[in-house]
């Protein structure tokens, strides 16, 4: 019988001292509300900054850190769709984006809502069954967010406003799997014998390509960093395809996860975690769970061909 490792929980960090922070009137895409939550990082409480500071020099075992208690505002329904019109304030979009601001650099991804800076993730009717953020009766697979592109976030970030019990995000570390694989599978994830698809989301009905060859692991195994997706990545050879799967079994065993409540954002080390999200069953009655998700690059330098202010608009196909 299988049974699953136990594996590192994310940092938690509550505080109850969250001083408010006066939320512009500017538009949330503007690039006046990033410059002005960037400025309200002073505001945020000591324990909160400190752990963000730690976090971003020195990681953590799980690849993730999950911050409790923060404000949300007044919530409106759940809206059907992310598109879909919210009348509410802004003082969830403020405080995400001041975390953001504090990591590195807010950016968001054409395909993504638009590119929005800060995305509403609820459950819809056209996407039940399917591997994307919007789906909700199938189980989301491991994965690096967006594995494919050029520019991937260096964090994930996902605010909750509304939770639902049943939906547990799942987390498994590079660092906590490496000692599950053997030697010949470590070494073969080290190797530049990988290739993935682009999201379908991407494309705007192109044709699919496949990445040039890359590792699913790099940076030498004292501090290592992981870039794989159980539903989009395939290896070269048997050899490499042998590899991924073990890697994929080692996830199901060794892993964990969390079910996020309102106030709660985690933040997902993009570079040594993978995620994904258990099944749940919506009920598209304005109570659903409502998560608000924001990318953060290191700096917006490296993106800079490809990039429209703070909306990066890479394409992929042919």
């Amino acid at each position: 019988m299988n049974t699953v490792t136990r594996h590192a929980t994310p940092l938690v960090v509550a505080s109850p001292q969250w001083q408010e922070m006066p939320v512009p009137t500017f538009s949330v895409g503007m690039e006046l509300f990033v410059a002005a939550a960037g400025r309200a990082g002073r505001l945020l409480p000591a324990i909160v900054h400190d752990a963000l500071v730690h976090f971003a020099d020195g990681g953590h075992q799980s690849g993730a850190m999950l911050l409790r208690g923060l404000p949300v505002g007044t919530l409106p329904p759940t809206p059907p769709s992310p598109l879909a019109p919210a009348d509410k304030d802004w003082i969830s979009e403020f405080t995400l984006l001041t975390v953001a601001r504090r990591l590195g650099q807010p950016v968001g991804y054409q395909p993504e809502h638009g590119g929005d800076l800060v995305q509403n993730v609820v459950p819809t009717q056209a996407a039940l069954d399917r591997q994307v953020s919007t789906s909700s009766r199938v189980r989301l697979l491991f994965h690096t967010e967006a594995a494919f592109h050029p520019h991937r976030p260096r964090y994930l970030l996902l605010l909750c406003l509304r939770g639902d019990p049943a939906a547990s995000t799942t987390l498994s570390s590079v660092r906590e799997l490496i000692p599950q694989l053997p030697d010949n599978v470590v070494e073969t994830l080290f190797e530049p014998r990988f290739r993935t698809a682009v999201d379908e989301s991407y494309l705007d009905g192109r044709r699919n390509a496949l990445s040039a060859p890359m590792p699913v692991f790099s940076g030498g195994t004292t501090r290592p960093s992981m870039v794989f997706d159980a539903d989009l990545m395939v290896g070269i050879d048997q050899e490499a395809n042998d590899a991924l799967r073990a890697l994929s079994d080692a996830t199901a065993q060794c892993h964990t996860s969390v079910a996020l409540e309102s106030g709660d954002l985690l933040i997902v080390d993009n570079c040594t975690a993978v995620h994904g999200r258990s099944p749940f069953t919506p009920r598209f009655d304005g109570t659903d769970r409502w998560v608000q998700r924001s990318f953060v690059v290191a700096d917006l330098a490296a993106s800079a061909a490809d990039r429209q202010g703070r909306v990066i608009t890479t394409h992929f196909g042919v």
